[in-house]
This record gives C-alpha cells, sequence and structure tokens, in this order.
C-alpha cells in the first residue's frame, strides 16, 4: 500500500495537471455530491483542523506541535503580555518580515502595536521612553486618567 502511494504522489509531482484536471471534471459533472462532500468536511470538523495546520505551514514553515510547543515555552501565552489565547482565537505568529524567522506567539494587541511601530527597536524605545517620562503635564494627564477611571 504504501509503496503504491509513493509511486502515486511522485506521478503527481511529476505532472499534476491531469490529476487535477480530473478531480475539477468529476467536480463540474457532480455538482450535488461535490457541495454535500464539501457540506460533511466542513461539518466533521476536519476542515478547522486541516487549514489551521496548512496555514501554519505554508505561511510560517511551522507545525501544529512546533506551535503548542511555543505555546508552552512561552508558559501558556502571549510572549509580551502573557495573555492566554482564547478558545476560539490562537495567538498570532509573530515572524520578521524580511527574514520570515519566526520570533515567537503574541497576541492580537501586541502583535498590532509592533507592526504599527514598523518593528523597530528605536521607535519602541522612544514609545517607552514617552510613557516613563515624568513631566508636569504627564503627571497631569495620568491623575486625570486615574480620576476618571476611578470614579466609575
Amino acid at each position: 500500500m504504501s509503496c503504491n502511494l509513493a509511486i502515486r504522489k511522485a506521478k503527481y509531482r511529476e505532472d499534476p495537471r491531469k490529476y487535477i484536471e480530473r478531480v475539477q471534471r468529476w467536480q463540474r459533472e457532480n455538482p450535488e455530491r461535490y457541495r454535500a462532500k464539501l457540506r460533511e468536511y466542513a461539518e466533521s470538523g476536519k476542515k478547522k483542523v486541516a487549514d489551521r495546520k496548512s496555514h501554519l505551514k505554508r505561511n510560517y514553515g511551522i507545525t501544529v506541535e512546533d506551535y503548542d510547543r511555543m505555546l508552552a515555552e512561552q508558559g501558556g501565552g502571549c510572549a509580551i503580555c502573557a495573555k492566554a489565547p482564547r478558545d476560539d482565537i490562537a495567538l498570532h505568529v509573530d515572524h520578521d518580515h524580511q527574514t520570515g524567522v519566526v520570533r515567537g506567539l503574541l497576541c492580537f494587541t501586541c502583535n498590532n502595536a509592533l507592526g504599527d511601530l514598523n518593528d523597530d527597536p528605536e521607535r519602541l524605545y522612544k514609545a517607552v521612553t514617552y510613557l516613563d517620562r515624568d513631566d508636569e503635564l504627564t503627571a497631569l494627564a495620568r491623575a486625570r486618567a486615574l480620576a476618571l477611571t476611578t470614579s466609575r
């Protein structure tokens, strides 16, 4: 069985067109059966797993197991704020846009913050410096924000 499968895979890699055309022809000739199979597949839950698996592999070159290992190494949450992923939304795979190297897993907010700062450490440092400044205007803004949040 595995030898036959290996032979079929090799033939497909040589010239996938005829296999793709055969499937497309069947889909055109059997639209009701094709839609039923799509519906059955989506309802089985396998689609979601397959989509996630192929998304991780295609976009970041990692497996679901790699993702799970990274999440465990990060303590089960975002690499920056430690916020755990929701049941319905996984953490984002953060990567260097120049090299494609995966850096870690981030929540939506932290991932967007880095993106908004163009992954520029200097801009990030300036943002931290800005937040940590201790001038009169900043002290007034902090006091006002604190008063607004505690008055509710």
